[in-house]
């Protein structure tokens, strides 16, 4: 394993870079979660190191960033892999079920401090978090409610944080129009904060109580999902 790992970290100008165990983050199977991952952190210039057991993926992938071909449910594998010296992994594999469990399985039982898994379904997520991932993703029902926001009102980007807690990309209503935010007491009437503001032309900037909105503004607003969802159907 460690030999393959050096022969594909090595070499050329354009080799990935070798990650440092103790900082980088280990990412196992280069499906389209996994892989657009994995990318994403080298691009950011983050230490990578994916995992993948199938040929064609790593042939695929060979050259564009550090990788080993591995079966992660083998214990045996992650620790030839050092993978317990990695402060963060990544479980891209989603479609099987039980791979999913095991890799997750055997990544919680050598201690590492953060895991994130990508699960397929309520019931796969809910088993993830009881053997102890960290951090469950369900990347197919997060864009369809993403989406669904999207398209059923006037919200043109919808972030869920975290228990309710939104942030959205939107058109000041009508009666916020022409009037600054300390006089349309947007926060007082409707729960919801206007964090930016973005004029035509213009760079976003932060939003101050004196801040005056017009029609063709976008505007970043905070708040509940219900008191967002409320204040965007304004007319």
């Amino acid at each position: 394993m460690a030999d393959r790992f050096g022969d594909l970290s090595k070499g050329s100008q354009n080799a990935p870079r070798t990650p440092k165990k103790d900082a980088g983050v280990l990412v196992i199977g280069l499906g389209r979660f996994g892989s657009s991952i994995a990318a994403t952190l080298d691009r950011l210039g983050q230490d990578v190191l994916a995992v993948e057991r199938n040929p064609e993926l790593v042939a695929q992938w060979a050259g564009r960033i550090a990788l080993v071909e591995a079966d992660a449910a083998n214990p045996d594998a992650l620790e030839q892999l050092g993978a317990r010296e990695f402060p963060v992994a990544v479980v891209g594999v989603g479609s099987y079920l039980e791979a999913s469990v095991l890799i997750a399985g055997n990544l919680v039982d050598i201690g590492v401090p953060q895991i994130w898994a990508k699960a397929i379904s309520n019931e796969h997520a809910r088993i993830l978090q009881r053997i102890g991932v960290h951090h469950v993703v369900l990347p197919e029902a997060d864009a369809g409610a993403r989406v669904a926001h999207l398209v059923s009102g006037k919200l043109l980007d919808y972030i869920e944080v975290e228990d309710g807690f939104t942030i959205v990309k939107m058109r000041p209503p009508k009666e916020t129009q022409g009037f600054t935010l300390a006089q349309s007491k947007v926060r007082e009437r409707y729960g919801v904060t206007v964090v930016g503001v973005k004029s035509p032309g213009q760079d976003f900037v932060y939003a101050t109580p004196t801040t005056r909105l017009s029609s063709n503004d976008l505007i970043i607003v905070s708040g509940h999902a219900d008191l967002l969802e409320r204040f965007a159907a304004r007319p």
